[in-house]
């Protein structure tokens, strides 16, 4: 029988085992997006030039099939290619001569070469139409980033304008920020506000620019977020972080914020073809705008995110239930942070002005909040009243201060005819009159107190 039971309990332990192993393996790191790169290829008539040993043409579709074949068993990557300039010859000119020669695939090189091979420059330069056609290659992807290299010897020869259309792509968060390698001659000035350019002069600078184009576009970036305290050490953590981006103001990333096994603020993969605006959802939150991050590198961001703790108790360590605290900033009419009496938020550090929406309300200046610090605002002990009406009618309850009768509360017209209330210790004063009797010197008074943790019945 005992060997039974052992075997037993050996079994619900590989059952266990596996179960956590299980758990463990459904809980790793996010997959990697898919990588899409959409070659914008230049096909016009001055592709037909002489460039060194052969035509412009020729020599960027030799360097350009090189740099394809390194990127065949490159995982989580999806090419096409669109031609542009080489369906209709020039002149005529034919702004509309654009089309995508290739659509996205995984392993789609060789046709994307023999393509490339069977092309002949013959018309004109129409960049920005092209690239608005572009936005239409992209398939719906929840779990893609869309990338955009234009090769081009020339400018836009269409009366297009290349740099709106970029922006209005990268503002509505349908590519990232595009890259262009330019043949032949320095076209950075024309180029700058469409993407990040890359001049190519000669053929080794032409293919030393794809080079850095791909590995900026593939190599892995890490990011490591450093929240400080407010002795600039990378303590804080456990807070949502968001990564913005900054042109399109779409949110990329949602991370919370943790530590690794030695300590240290987790790495991060972050794609580097953006800039960033970071919001880290502290109260109130902080943000650091503008952030770029370096490709191919492990990059530290520092974000100023010192943080302690406000509580509230009541006197003898009550803790009042269904109670709203109203926190803002120091002299600030806007509301931080509506917190409830029985829980402990954190706060960055400061100093706060807190309303406690008992009966009266009770304000408190200048609360301390201190690095990793619990600050605990204190109210005296309620008692509670219980009023009782001899019908329904029409009253309110004040609070007495300094012979002027405060509001606080009106009677409710339900068929109970007893309330019961949390009152702040202190003297109340009730004015009534039943909704039955119909002049008003029939309305009636009571005071009373209140006495810090006792009950007290009011008969009206």
């Amino acid at each position: 029988m005992k060997r039974w039971v052992l075997i037993l309990v050996i079994f619900c332990l590989a059952g266990l085992s596996t179960g956590l192993f299980a758990q463990t393996s459904d809980d790793q790191e996010r997959p990697k997006p898919t990588s899409r790169i959409l070659f914008v290829f230049d096909a016009s008539q001055s592709m037909y030039g002489r460039w060194q040993s052969d035509t412009k043409f020729n020599i960027a579709v030799k360097l350009f099939s090189g740099i394809l074949d390194t990127l065949r068993l490159q995982p989580d990557l999806e090419l096409a290619l669109r031609m542009y300039g080489h369906q209709k010859p020039y002149p005529p000119k034919d702004c509309n001569d654009t089309r995508l020669e290739v659509p996205f695939a995984k392993d789609n090189v060789p046709r994307i070469k023999h393509v490339l091979k069977s092309i002949i420059p013959k018309g004109t330069t129409p960049i920005a139409y092209a690239l608005s056609q572009a936005s239409k290659d992209f398939p719906p992807c929840d779990h893609c980033r869309n990338i955009v290299i234009l090769i081009t010897d020339g400018l836009e020869e269409c009366d297009g304008d290349p740099c709106a259309v970029s922006h209005e792509l990268q503002k509505k968060g349908i590519v990232l920020k595009p890259f262009i390698v330019g043949i032949g001659k320095d076209f950075s000035e024309q180029f700058d506000c469409v993407g990040t350019y890359f001049d190519a002069s000669n053929e080794k600078e032409f293919r030393n620019a794809l080079n850095v184009v791909i590995s900026r576009v593939l190599n892995p970036t890490t990011v490591q977020v450093n929240l400080l305290d407010a002795y600039e050490k990378p303590s804080e953590t456990n807070v949502n972080m968001t990564f913005y981006d900054n042109l399109s103001g779409l949110p990329k990333y949602n991370f919370i914020h943790s530590f690794n096994a030695k300590g240290v603020p987790d790495t991060l993969d972050i794609d580097p073809l953006l800039v960033y605006n970071i919001v880290v959802h502290t109260i109130p939150p902080v943000r650091l705008d503008s952030v770029v991050i370096t490709p191919g590198k492990h990059n530290i961001i520092g974000i100023d995110a010192p943080q302690g703790f406000i509580a509230f108790k009541a006197a003898g360590n009550n803790l009042l239930k269904n109670v709203s605290c109203i926190i803002r900033k120091k002299n600030s009419p806007e509301t931080t942070h509506v917190q409830q009496f029985d829980q402990i938020e954190k706060y960055l550090t400061g100093s706060y002005d807190v309303e406690i929406l008992c009966m009266p309300r009770i304000f408190v200046k200048d609360v301390d909040v201190r690095q990793s610090h619990t600050t605990t605002v204190e109210i005296p002990l309620p008692g509670i009243a219980v009023i009782q009406k001899p019908t329904n009618g029409y009253g309110s309850l004040y609070a007495e201060d300094n012979q002027k009768l405060i509001w606080l509360y009106n009677f409710r017209d339900t068929p109970q005819l007893q309330e019961t209330l949390n009152l702040q210790p202190g003297a109340y004063r009730i004015v009534f009159r039943s909704k039955y009797l119909n002049q008003a010197s029939y309305s009636i008074e009571r005071m009373f107190r209140v006495e810090p943790g006792q009950t007290v019945v009011v008969k009206l």
